[in-house]
């Protein structure tokens, strides 16, 4: 073709559209580089990833438990709302293992008003084997927080836990009596409630440097009113499942000053133990007399791990 030959109107169509291209696509570009800008802003604060709309480990992870309330000894007045301790169970402890019809007590070791009460608290009573004094004041740390008041406030909290997962929770005392109940008394409250686990929550008064806790187990005995023959192969289940849950609930360790250091420690002179015909143990989460030990005993927060060792050690063996 010689020149000449095309016609002008499709080279200005060309031209025209080469223009409006050379302007949309940097117009293109920007409204790009904006929606990426608050796309990316909108991902930094739902998952803290910033940038990414992928899941990320602070999104989907289960959250820290949360705090057990106030610090420091004090804390004895109430029990911890279901929200709080109760929620705080570790995924997989205690999730999905209902307690519904299971009725358990709990028996905080002591009363804090026993010491108002020297001469009823110290008359004797049969256990059996034997006759022992009704109950004691219990020990208390260096700088005087009793043990009346420790096991009254993990009892309390473990039975938040407890009752969340639909059991029956019973005490045999909640600071609510003038003294005692004395240990036959407390042996017998369990007994009556048909209970599925009794746990005696105490704490101990060993020399200082003496540290860890251990649970006490039901001695084989027969005598007078004593027949622990039924309960100690139970009761030594119970124990075994508290040891172990104890344990990783708190990090403390079984003690090394009882027995042979197993953290498990079998007792025939223990009233609350020989009377029981439902499974029973003691646990003694600490020595009070130990400043190591103490400082744990009188923190709120310890408090609370250990309630939890203890509630999902009784749901492990209610789930056997």
């Amino acid at each position: 073709m010689s020149n000449g030959s095309f016609p002008p109107e499709p080279g200005r169509r060309g031209g025209t559209l080469a223009i409006v291209l050379a302007a949309l696509i940097p117009a293109c570009f920007a409204g790009w580089l904006l929606w990426s800008s608050v796309g990316g802003a909108q991902d930094d604060g739902a998952g803290g990833a910033g940038g990414t709309g992928a899941p990320t480990t602070s999104s989907t992870s289960s959250p820290p438990p949360p705090s057990s309330g106030a610090s420091g000894a004090s804390g004895v007045s109430g029990a911890p709302s279901p929200s709080g301790e109760a929620s705080g169970d570790v995924p997989g402890e205690g999730s999905g293992k209902t307690l519904k019809g299971k009725v358990i007590v709990i028996d905080p070791g002591h009363n804090p008003h026993n010491r108002d009460h020297p001469s009823q608290i110290s008359r004797s009573v049969d256990i059996g084997t034997e006759e022992k004094e009704c109950d004691t004041t219990g020990t208390a740390t260096n700088s005087g927080y009793p043990e009346a008041s420790f096991t009254l406030d993990v009892a309390r909290r473990a039975r938040t836990l407890l009752e969340a997962r639909g059991a029956t929770v019973r005490f045999t005392q909640d600071g609510d009596r003038p003294y005692g109940p004395c240990v036959d008394e407390r042996a017998e409250i369990g007994n009556k409630a048909h209970a599925d686990a009794v746990v005696s929550v105490h704490a101990d008064g060993a020399a200082a440097g003496e540290r860890g806790f251990h649970v006490i187990l039901p001695k084989s005995v027969r005598g007078g009113g004593a027949d622990t023959s039924a309960i100690t192969v139970p009761s030594r289940h119970l124990g075994e499942r508290l040891l172990d849950r104890f344990e990783r609930a708190t990090g403390s360790e079984p003690a090394q000053y009882i027995g042979d250091g197993s953290g498990l420690d079998v007792r025939g002179d223990l009233g609350g133990l020989n009377l029981s015909t439902v499974p029973k143990v003691f646990i003694e989460c600490g020595n009070m007399r130990d400043s190591q030990d103490a400082a744990e005993l009188t923190d709120a927060a310890w408090r609370g791990r250990a309630a939890r060792g203890i509630a999902q050690g009784i749901t492990d063996f209610l789930n056997e």
